[in-house]
C-alpha cells in the first residue's frame, strides 16, 4: 500500500444541513471559515451543506412528484404534435405546387 496516501489533518467538524437545520459532527479536512456551537458547548468548524441524508428524498422516503404527466404520455403527444405539422406542411406543398400548375398553364394558353 503507499505511504502518506490518506491525509492526517482530520478534526472534528459540524455539517448543517440548510434545507431542514439538521446538524451532524463528525471528522473531516474540510476548510472553513465559521465556527459553530455543539450540544456538548465546544465550538467547531462549521459546514453548511445543501442536501444531507436528513433531507435527501431517497433517505427520508419522502416522494417528490416532478412532473404529473409521464414520460411516455409526453412522448406520444411530441410525436403527434411532429405528425400533424408534418401534415400541415405537405398540405400548404401541394397547394403550392397546384398554384404553380395553374400559373404554368395560364402562361401557356396566353401564347
Amino acid at each position: 500500500m503507499k505511504k502518506d496516501l490518506h491525509p492526517d489533518n482530520y478534526r472534528l467538524v459540524i455539517f448543517e444541513d440548510l434545507n431542514n437545520g439538521s446538524r451532524i459532527l463528525t471528522r473531516s479536512t474540510i476548510a472553513s471559515e465559521e465556527t459553530g456551537q455543539w450540544e456538548d458547548g465546544n465550538s467547531y468548524p462549521l459546514v453548511k451543506v445543501h442536501i444531507t441524508s436528513a433531507s435527501h428524498p431517497f433517505f427520508t422516503g419522502e416522494e417528490r412528484i416532478l412532473d404529473i404527466e409521464g414520460r411516455v404520455d409526453k412522448f406520444k403527444a411530441r410525436v403527434a404534435a411532429g405528425k400533424a405539422s408534418q401534415a400541415k406542411r405537405a398540405v400548404a406543398a401541394q397547394k403550392q405546387a397546384k398554384r404553380k400548375i395553374a400559373k404554368v398553364e395560364k402562361a401557356s394558353s396566353k401564347k
